[in-house]
């Protein structure tokens, strides 16, 4: 297989801490470190599991087995269904209940430092799978905390430094879900009319093992795959009844972004974002999903005929970064804003009965201007690059570090405004920008749409505002849900967006970057310090 490209610094910090403890007996490497290694004493679990990332051989394309990474799990306390395993190279679904404690002993069996993120959950710092907790080979991380977060779909993956594009490409990824009683007296579909859709774009050698760009110029566009991948698998088709499903939909590609849509032109019904169920239910002509962004929607396959099918698609749309979408795939990859089916649902049985759709869903806890601790205040994110780094708010990734814009209050409420350099003037960080800095590659930068994740708790978009006329985001303007709980938020370019997020109960690093995977390991990530 080709492997993935591990940076220069990390391959000989991985290497020399790797020597050492072979040269010299009883080294423990973890000693100086800050990992969690044991279990609390005074944690009661309600669930416990051993999590694994290991090698793993799976069959994807008709033929040879392709080398993955792989969670395994294995539930030693809790309800069987806790853990459901996909039959695909994907992590299993954990099926989670709000409120309840959870212990997951984490195992490290590949040859690379790892540690996992648990992404969308509400936890404390230390459970959070931040970078600075990565466990080498043979070692384990003991995660234990609380369920805190509404009924919705979350999702958990490798976020090692420098290493999260690669490890996630390789298959470290699974989706989590979260269920509460709000959500279960609505009687949504269930069980078999309940389908999970992991997204994500591969692209394959000849001998079917997984293949991924080498070079800094090319890994700076983002991977764009040629093959797309539901749950694991290839060419996705799902029997399904003539009644209505729920789909739970994960975009767990690198950098792809889609613009689904159904392909007999059928509106999409929409019941939940990144952080939960919506207050009603929405209908769209289409709904973007960027990398990382979750969305459920409501089918009904009512009243279609037996043997008939219809498609998911992801529709054509103009990114903005034409030249940057062609330069990002791998020899024959699909460039961003193509046009191609993503999984089939074919009609196999007409059945009399369906669920109705609910007119309202759950109450939220809706935020506004009035909520702010200091309504004086906006934290900036600024979207930026200087000497080939990408970066956010001037600065690109160091482990630890934090400016003085980036140290927040707990239990404070904060505006947040995301903007592209050189388009906010006059505000934001105490200054005017004076226009975008520099041309070349820095112009194309601009051009670029970035999905920008907050770890910690979930926000709510407050405004979406377009500063230029241009004609790439009438292709996509109608396809943004403004509702509900997010975690995560497509900032295309030209856009400031305002948010609202709560930094409420824990204290500590917690971070912000893109979730282009390539964006974030080329270092565009940053720290927040809640104090």
């Amino acid at each position: 297989m080709t492997h993935p490209e591990i940076t220069r610094r990390k391959f000989l910090q991985y290497t020399i801490l790797g020597t050492l403890a072979s040269a010299i007996p009883g080294l423990n490497r973890a000693e100086n470190r800050l990992i969690n290694k044991e279990p609390d004493k005074n944690f009661r679990p309600d669930v416990e599991l051993e999590l694994y990332a290991q090698n793993a051989e799976v069959p994807i394309l008709p033929g040879a087995h392709t080398h993955v990474y792989q969670y395994t799990c294995k539930l030693l306390k809790g309800p069987a269904h806790t853990v459901k395993t996909l039959p695909g190279y994907l992590g299993p679904i954990l099926n989670f209940e709000r409120g309840q404690k959870v212990r997951i002993f984490f195992y490290n069996r590949i040859a690379e430092p790892v540690i996992t993120h648990w992404h969308g959950l509400h936890v404390p710092q230390k459970m959070d799978g931040h970078p600075m907790y990565e466990i080498y080979n043979g070692e384990r991380y003991v995660y234990e905390f609380e369920i805190d977060n509404p009924a919705a779909t979350y999702w958990y993956h490798s976020h090692t430094h420098e290493m999260t594009a690669t490890q996630v490409y390789q298959g470290l990824a699974g989706l989590i879900t979260v269920r509460d009683a709000a959500e279960q007296k609505l009687e949504l579909p269930a069980d078999e009319y309940e389908i999970p859709l992991i997204i994500q774009d591969r692209t394959f050698t000849r001998g079917n093992q997984l293949q991924y760009l080498h070079g800094r110029h090319r890994r700076m566009m983002g991977f764009l795959g040629d093959t797309i991948l539901i749950n694991g698998q290839a060419n996705a088709t799902f029997p399904v009844k003539s009644r209505a499903y729920r789909l739970r939909l994960l975009n767990g590609s690198n950098s792809r972004i889609y613009k689904l849509g159904w392909d007999d032109g059928t509106p999409l019904t929409v019941i939940g974002t990144d952080g939960g169920l919506l207050e009603t239910p929405e209908t769209f002509p289409y709904v973007m999903l960027a990398p990382a962004e979750r969305v459920e929607l409501w089918v009904d396959f009512s009243g279609r005929k037996t043997g008939s099918e219809l498609t998911l698609q992801s529709l054509r749309y103009k990114d903005g970064g034409t030249r940057m979408g062609r330069m990002g795939g791998m020899g024959g990859g699909m460039s961003q804003g193509k046009s191609f089916p993503i999984a089939k649902f074919s009609i196999k049985e007409r059945v009399g009965e369906s669920h109705q759709l609910p007119k309202k869903l759950v109450p939220i806890r809706q935020l506004s201007a009035k909520d702010l601790t200091s309504p004086a205040r906006t934290v900036p994110i600024e979207i930026g690059m200087r000497h080939m780094l990408f970066q956010l708010n001037d600065q690109t990734f160091r482990m630890h570090d934090h400016q003085n814009i980036e140290r927040i209050p707990v239990n404070t409420i904060q505006k947040i405004r995301i903007f592209h350099e050189g388009r906010m003037s006059g505000s934001g960080r105490g200054g005017g920008m004076g226009g975008a800095r520099g041309m070349g590659m820095m112009g194309m930068m601009l051009s670029l749409p970035h999905p920008i994740h907050l770890h910690g708790q979930q926000f709510q978009i407050l405004s979406r505002k377009q500063n230029e006329s241009n004609s790439a985001y009438e292709t996509v303007k109608d396809g943004f849900i403004h509702n509900g709980w997010k975690d995560t938020v497509l900032v295309m370019p030209g856009e400031d967006i305002e948010i609202i997020k709560p930094f409420e109960d824990y204290t500590g690093l917690y971070l912000y970057h893109c979730h282009n995977l390539e964006h974030e390991d080329l270092g565009m990530m940053r720290n927040f310090d809640v104090y």
